[in-house]
């Protein structure tokens, strides 16, 4: 498969891609060696990635870096790419878990706290009838230890999966995907962050209305104030400065 166009949005590219463009390409790897990873990339991500370079390295890296949010869809569309369409990743995971089930796709999920990932493994295989779940894994808050990373190279090696998606807080799922991306007996890695939250039930997801017009951040601030007002009162600002300066010409952001 053709890889998509990309774009520059403060040093990461963005591929302009659709979410059945997307689906699609998941689907095309089944059965393959390992083939990297995928990231859903918010505006949020692309701000902190302007300076970690670590975060931006995994951006870069990736097989296919979608546009999660609605800032860098109209960011693409302004570049001139009128296909392209949110990939948000709570919908690219049911996207994939639908259609795979037509051709067997096998899904590990690798995330969330306690117990989120076989909640969503139920839940998941109830919505779609014959989905095929092979294994699930919930690491420690922490770096895993020699002993925990082979216990999942061999709960992975066992599993034989076709999809790891991996829900974990950004940037450490995207660092993780990048530094043991090809390590995992898997055909991809997908990062989808709060899609284990929200499919599971732990998390109310918001309406669809809201997520259309760009307003999915007011939902998420007023529901978790605590833990998200930073990203949404001091990074999103900062990332519409940002754009806007790299817009005009008066900021370059090499894509290293």
């Amino acid at each position: 498969m053709t890889p998509p166009p990309r774009f520059n949005v403060l040093g990461t590219c963005v591929h302009a891609v659709s979410l059945a463009a997307a689906r699609d390409l998941v689907l095309s790897l089944q059965g393959q060696p390992p083939q990297g990873y995928l990231c859903c990339a918010t505006a949020y991500n692309v701000n902190l990635a302007c300076t970690d370079a670590a975060l931006r390295s995994a951006y870069n890296g990736a097989r296919l870096t979608t546009p999660d949010g609605m800032p860098l869809v109209w960011l693409g569309r302004w570049h001139g790419h009128s296909a392209i369409t949110r990939v948000y990743g709570p919908d690219l995971m049911l996207a994939v878990c639908d259609a795979g089930r037509a051709i067997d796709l096998k899904h590990f999920f690798y995330g969330g706290q306690p117990g989120v990932a076989e909640t969503l493994r139920e839940k998941l295989c109830t919505r779609f009838a014959g989905l095929n779940v092979v294994g699930t894994f919930t690491p420690p808050f922490r770096e895993l230890t020699a002993a925990e990373w082979q216990h999942l190279q061999s709960e992975i090696a066992r599993a034989q999966p076709d999809v790891v998606w991996v829900g974990l807080s950004t940037p450490i799922q995207e660092k993780f995907m990048a530094s043991v991306g090809n390590q995992l007996a898997a055909s991809v890695l997908i990062g989808v962050g709060a899609a284990f939250d929200f499919h599971s039930g732990r998390v109310p997801q918001a309406p669809r209305w809201m997520q259309r017009s760009g307003l999915e951040w007011f939902f998420r601030l007023i529901t978790e104030p605590r833990r998200l007002w930073r990203r949404y009162l001091i990074h999103s600002p900062l990332f519409v400065v940002r754009a806007g300066l790299q817009l005009v010409g008066w900021k370059k952001y090499p894509t290293t």
